[in-house]
């Protein structure tokens, strides 16, 4: 399984905002785009005019960081939401977040999707009472996302549902700190999906 191993303080500040890939450090001081807020590299202080290509590219390069995936699977995701009804853009970001490490990571069970990912991977989490260890996995309504019983002293599990207030859990789901589970309401809606990106230039990439 094919995974980006290198620095993601780096990502975030290719990008020039934060992308939310390391968890609390990313809500503190140490956070790298709050300290040094420009791109990585000799030239990285540079601000020369982006292209229209270069808008698009760099809008579907945030997306494929924020949640993890590279780019074989980003189009395979893109092709499918382009052959769903609908707005090709919008089904593309909702078959994303209905990503099991996604669901995960938005549940609070995870500070980041990537410790969601390495999770769900080491078998620690049930869907409908059947383990799954894919974190490509897409959840469907009514579906019960729960932590193993022997999973429950993680240290990473457990910190990471202390601070869930301060991300919130989307409308979409619903938390049950108690039992450790999380119930999937209804699929999300774009309008829930409250990360700043424009789908539209993804789009316009894939149709060149």
């Amino acid at each position: 399984m094919a995974r980006y191993i290198g620095s993601v303080c780096r990502l975030c500040r290719r990008e020039g905002m934060k992308l939310f890939l390391k968890g609390e450090r990313c809500y503190s001081e140490k956070c790298a785009v709050t300290r040094r807020n420009y791109a990585p590299g000799q030239h990285g202080q540079r601000r020369p005019k982006p292209s229209e290509y270069g808008l698009q590219l760099r809008e579907k390069q945030k997306v494929k960081r924020i949640y993890g995936v590279l780019e074989r699977q980003f189009r395979g995701y893109f092709a499918r939401a382009d052959r769903r009804k609908g707005i090709t853009g919008e089904n593309l970001l909702l078959t994303l977040e209905q990503r099991l490490d996604s669901v995960v990571y938005r549940l609070g069970f995870a500070s980041s999707r990537a410790q969601a990912r390495q999770l769900v991977c080491h078998g620690h989490f049930l869907v409908n009472n059947r383990k799954v260890d894919i974190p490509s996995y897409l959840v469907k309504t009514g579906d019960v996302i729960q932590v193993r019983e022997r999973s429950r002293d993680l240290e990473p599990i457990k910190t990471a549902l202390e601070t869930v207030e301060q991300r919130g859990v989307p409308p979409w789901l619903e938390l049950d700190k108690e039992e450790f589970k999380g119930i999937v309401q209804q699929l999300p809606t774009r309008d829930q999906i409250t990360l700043p990106i424009q789908e539209q230039l993804i789009v316009e990439l894939y149709s060149k």
